[in-house]
């Protein structure tokens, strides 16, 4: 967390009569809001200003931002996974044309890498929703085209009350899941582990209830992390995520949101004729 100290000593006014001190004024919006939030205090003459990430102003505005830039993501993911769903001549050009869907994953890859991994072009803007925006539009990418109509409308509501139910949980309980990376972590080598096996008995068979069965611990182990990402969010347990990291806090609960999602569909959707 930023903190910084500003100390502002009291200037004594040539025209004011008798030699008397003038008021020491607070910062100007712009400093105050420059990097962190102010408190004031009063010691022999001179006033302390002091900033800290602390301020339930600044973590509500930054709470408000991120949940403003995750509607509109998933807004847009709904319209494109909608397209490709109900949309016959382009779910026929996907089913036509594999290609797109592995290209797909390589821009993901890329855009992800520069979200998470570098700072500068995460925090300036208007270079961090750009990406942000790529990210989305090639993030929801052309799965769902493999998918029945039914059981992806299906999958969606399921979705949506899983997350809604994780997010009041977040909220309510005393729980501090952001004290659980270590299990998290353990759960998600798991999860790689068991993905990589599965990868390597697929050719030589399908085995549907293997399938299932890492469908379902994807399921909870991406849920574990919506609970884990969005407590970093709010700020009110153990660890909290920076205020100017909200282009990262999006980008976390918004991917937890998306692989809910497919690890439901690959557990309940059926597969298009």
């Amino acid at each position: 967390m930023t903190q910084g100290k500003i100390s502002l000593a009291s200037k004594t006014s040539n025209g004011t009569p008798g030699g008397g001190t003038a008021p020491a004024f607070p910062p100007s919006y712009e400093e105050a809001t420059a990097g962190s939030s102010p408190c004031h205090s009063y010691s022999d003459g001179e006033m302390f200003i002091e900033f800290t990430w602390e301020d339930k102003n600044i973590r509500r505005v930054f709470i408000r931002k991120v949940y403003s830039i995750l509607t509109v993501q998933l807004l847009v993911t709904l319209a494109i996974v909608a397209v490709f769903t109900f949309c016959d001549p382009v779910r026929n050009y996907i089913h036509a044309n594999p290609g797109w869907y592995w290209a797909s994953y390589a821009v993901f890859f890329i855009t992800y890498l520069m979200l998470s991994c570098c700072t500068a072009p995460r925090r300036q803007f208007p270079w961090n929703l750009i990406l942000l925006a790529i990210f989305v539009s090639i993030r929801t990418n052309n799965r769902h085209a493999f998918y029945s109509t039914t059981s992806v409308v299906m999958c969606l509501g399921i979705t949506a009350l899983v997350c809604l139910s994780v997010t009041v949980f977040s909220l309510q309980t005393k729980i501090d899941f952001t004290s659980c990376q270590g299990v998290l972590f353990i759960l998600s080598m798991v999860l790689l582990l068991s993905g990589m096996l599965l990868a390597f008995v697929i050719p030589f068979g399908y085995v549907p209830w293997l399938h299932a069965v890492y469908a379902i611990m994807g399921a909870v182990v991406f849920t574990m992390f919506l609970a884990f990402d969005t407590q970093l969010l709010i700020g009110n347990k153990r660890h909290a995520i920076s205020p100017e990291e909200y282009i990262f806090a999006t980008l976390s609960i918004y991917l937890d949101i998306v692989y809910i999602f497919t690890f439901i569909l690959q557990l309940f959707g059926s597969e298009r004729n």
